[in-house]
């Protein structure tokens, strides 16, 4: 018995196969790896707006704001993009919602009580002040010079609707303001848009705020219409055409400072040949002048020998 307890110990006291102690204290959150395979997990959210076929009129649109920022777009364009700035266009929008026109469904119930009502109902003395709307009763209004302030939308499509509306406001002396957004227009007059509106007048309470935005046009508009219809727009490239771009700059920015290495080494090649030369020539002259004075000693010593000998064969003779 004794030699079973002892193996038995021993047993216990030897470690896992592997050498690897199991831990007995399981984990609180195990791992569990997604497979996104086909039928497996399901797939993360993707933005795939890229992907996405748009209708045709969103399409249309994008593509007109593309191009309106690419092409070259003349002045008479051009100035529907100053728009009034946001803190006045609120006021502006305060104050035209005080004086909206009743709806289809405010003067029915009108006409019906004053028909109720018959002879004993209270005429009507005071015409209510409301914003007028309409293109044609807008120009009326213009060319009579009973508007006030004149509202144009910077986005009416197609623009050549309102082109003209700025030059006669200016031509008749009658601030306006171009705002963004004919549907938010559209929203002051019950229509679902509206190229323009004009304020002919107002309470007595509002004409201040009527004096401050009028003010506001014709610093904005007024006095800067010269100045718009000489500025031309357009011409924003998109950051691809700006990346490539900057590359070819660098690039022949590259090829001219090559050039001009390679023109300085030439410059220092040339200098050093025409160095080498000048140095090269005084050595390769002193013997050439050597050679010279020899060749020229040699005939002189020679005529002098055949001389000697002629003059030694001449006396021989007469001898």
């Amino acid at each position: 018995m004794p030699k079973a307890t002892k193996t038995a110990a021993a047993g216990a006291a030897k470690p896992a196969a592997g050498g690897i102690k199991k831990n007995s204290r399981a984990h609180l959150y195990e791992k569990r790896p997604r497979n996104f395979g086909v039928g497996q997990a399901i797939q993360p959210p993707r933005d795939l707006t890229r992907f996405v076929r748009w209708p045709k009129y969103i399409k249309l649109q994008r593509q007109k704001r593309v191009l309106n920022k690419r092409l070259k777009v003349p002045p008479v364009v051009n100035q529907f993009t100053q728009t009034l700035d946001k803190n006045a266009a609120q006021t502006l929008f305060t104050l035209l919602d005080k004086y909206r026109p009743e709806t289809k469904q405010a003067k029915k119930a009108r006409l019906l009580a004053a028909a109720k009502a018959g002879a004993a109902a209270p005429a009507e003395t005071k015409k209510p002040l409301v914003v007028k709307f309409g293109l044609n009763h807008v120009t009326a209004l213009v060319e009579q010079k009973k508007a006030k302030l004149v509202v144009i939308a910077h986005d009416v499509d197609p623009l050549e609707l309102v082109l003209w509306l700025p030059t006669l406001c200016r031509k008749k002396g009658v601030p306006y303001v171009i705002v963004k957004g004919r549907a938010r227009l559209g929203r002051v007059v019950h229509q679902k848009t509206a190229a323009a509106l004009v304020v002919v007048d107002v309470d007595q309470k509002d004409k201040k705020d009527l004096a401050d935005l009028i003010t506001r046009a014709n610093d904005n508009f007024a006095s800067r219409y010269s100045r718009n219809l000489k500025t031309v727009g357009g011409g924003i490239m998109g950051p691809k055409h700006i990346a490539r771009k900057a590359k070819y700059n660098r690039r022949v920015a590259r090829e001219a400072s090559g050039l001009e290495t390679q023109k300085k080494q030439k410059a220092l090649k040339a200098e050093r040949a025409a160095a080498a030369e000048k140095v090269e020539k005084p050595a390769a002259e002193k013997p050439v002048e050597k050679k010279a004075e020899k060749a020229a000693e040699k005939p002189a010593e020679k005529k002098g020998e055949k001389k000697g000998e002629k003059k030694g064969e001449k006396k021989a003779e007469k001898k």
